[in-house]
């Protein structure tokens, strides 16, 4: 069938376009899937429900995994006693600059009209920046033997920390997320955890966002306050930066003993018990965006996507109207059955600008159905990840056979494009001076360098100097650290 392509057009949906300004590249593919958008409270954002419906399958997927590794969901109070978030002093301390505190009850009438906080609390509450003090309060009443552990719980919630500077998705004074706070009997199962709970961040990361991963341990400057270890997983993004994408720790017994989780050991003596902790939050959505959008918005991995598959009824004739909508309601049922949610725009617009907002929004494949298409049993498709090259007609029997296999494709195609992307622009570089070099000649992404360099004065100016972190130390490559710009 011959129509209007919108792919044959020289232009962009998406201005600026990546390679111009990155940053304000990524906020308007966020306005253009209509994903998000900045809220009236400062530094916090409205989750539209294009992007809310991304959150709800990756909340969907992952709590499968922790459930199938025991974890017990639960649900813990927004508001922290100071006394609590103070035992710990090198916690208090990381997060001291980003807690917001409560210190009124009610508001009352102003003097000159308004109103004004009034009923000063005795002792103020500082809304959760990270649970692990309160939840350690909970397990100090739950846990009185070694016969209560393991216990293993997760809490899907929303947090907050004061940021300065705010960009939505990666860094808002409030978002969404899961931590995971389990206890041990001892050391060894509490790293054992540390471990297989990154293993299920990268798993996720790499299976259902298409997001490559970089696992690896942070150096002591850069771990979570009050812990003994932390773990990562990192992720580069187009523009060469990294982007922690999620965060396993091992707290030792720090918590414990501040929180009072002690238990009866197998000998009968008193023992503090050894927690980890780990989260993952809505900075995932950015890490998506940042990895797999192009020039022309969104491109959503598959298996997160609201809908992977988008039906565009193309109507001439309003008297074909019901014909052509009863065939895409057809379509929309047989995806149904094999589980595989599909949208048919039916939106009173132009079939141009339909065809436009699934290609921003990223929709994996786009469907279009006309009288001509109807007529042979057929319909033509596209996907998002290779545009107008994968353009095909074929019949719907021949669709409905390959789409989960075409889904499974995109998703491969895109994990395998960002991790070419990423062992492309990781450099290694055996002095201060060649890694200068590296970025004079404004080269982008990570360096990677020996642990024995890591106190170097030049490379501790170089990073000073060039606004650079140290990322982890990979384990797939001992004795080295990777160090780049972050978001």
């Amino acid at each position: 069938p011959q129509r209007f392509n919108i792919m044959s057009k020289q232009k962009t949906a998406i201005t600026p376009t990546r390679d111009k300004d990155f940053p304000e590249w990524y906020q308007q593919v966020i306005k253009a899937a209509d994903m998000a958008e900045n809220s009236p409270v400062r530094g916090c954002m409205i989750i539209k429900p294009y992007g809310y419906a991304v959150w709800e399958n990756m909340q969907r997927i992952f709590d499968g995994q922790i459930k199938a590794c025991g974890v017990q969901n639960a649900y813990f109070p927004l508001l922290i006693p100071l006394e609590f978030i103070s035992r710990e002093a090198e916690h208090v301390e990381g997060f001291a600059k980003e807690c917001a505190v409560v210190t009124h009850h009610r508001l009352e009438a102003g003097e000159e009209g308004g109103l004004v906080p009034a009923g000063k609390l005795e002792e103020p509450y500082v809304i959760r920046p990270t649970s692990e003090t309160i939840i350690g309060d909970s397990m100090a009443r739950w846990v009185q033997s070694y016969r209560d552990l393991p216990l293993k719980l997760n809490q899907w919630c929303n947090v907050m920390r004061w940021e300065m500077r705010t960009r939505m998705f990666l860094r808002t004074s409030e978002f969404l997320w899961q931590e995971g706070h389990n206890a041990f009997e001892n050391e060894a199962q509490a790293r054992e955890d540390m471990h297989k709970m990154l293993g299920e961040y990268a798993d996720f990361a790499e299976n259902s966002l298409a997001l490559p991963v970089i696992r690896g341990f942070k150096t002591p400057d850069e771990r979570f306050p009050g812990a003994e270890d932390t773990m990562t997983i990192e992720v580069m993004m187009q523009d060469g930066k990294a982007l922690q994408a999620g965060t396993s720790h091992y707290l030792g017994q720090n918590f414990a003993k501040s929180s009072g989780i002690k238990f009866q050991d197998r000998e009968k003596q008193e023992q503090f018990a050894h927690t980890t902790s780990w989260g993952i939050s809505t900075r995932l959505i950015g890490a998506m965006i940042m990895t797999h959008g192009d020039d022309d918005g969104m491109i959503m991995p598959p298996r997160v996507a609201p809908y992977p598959v988008i039906i565009i009824p193309f109507i001439k004739d309003e008297a074909d109207t019901f014909k052509i909508m009863d065939y895409c309601e057809d379509l929309k049922a047989r995806l149904k059955d094999q589980n595989i949610n599909a949208r048919i725009d039916d939106h009173d617009d132009r079939m141009s600008n339909k065809m436009w907002d699934a290609v921003k929004k990223g929709v994996p494949v786009r469907v279009e159905i006309g009288m001509p298409e109807m007529e042979e049993g057929a319909l033509t498709s596209v996907r998002r990840d290779i545009g107008r090259d994968s353009k095909i007609t074929q019949s719907v029997d021949e669709f409905c056979n390959s789409i989960q296999s075409t889904l499974d494709d995109i998703h491969n195609n895109l994990i395998s494009k960002a991790r070419d992307f990423q062992n492309a622009n990781i450099h290694e570089v055996a002095s201060p001076e060649a890694a200068e070099a590296f970025y004079k000649a404004k080269k982008i992404g990570f360096l990677k360098r020996d642990t024995s360099l890591m106190d170097n004065v030049k490379f501790e100016h170089l990073k000073k100097n060039h606004s650079l972190t140290s990322r982890c130390l990979p384990l797939d490559d001992e004795g080295k650290v990777i160090i780049g710009k972050a978001y």
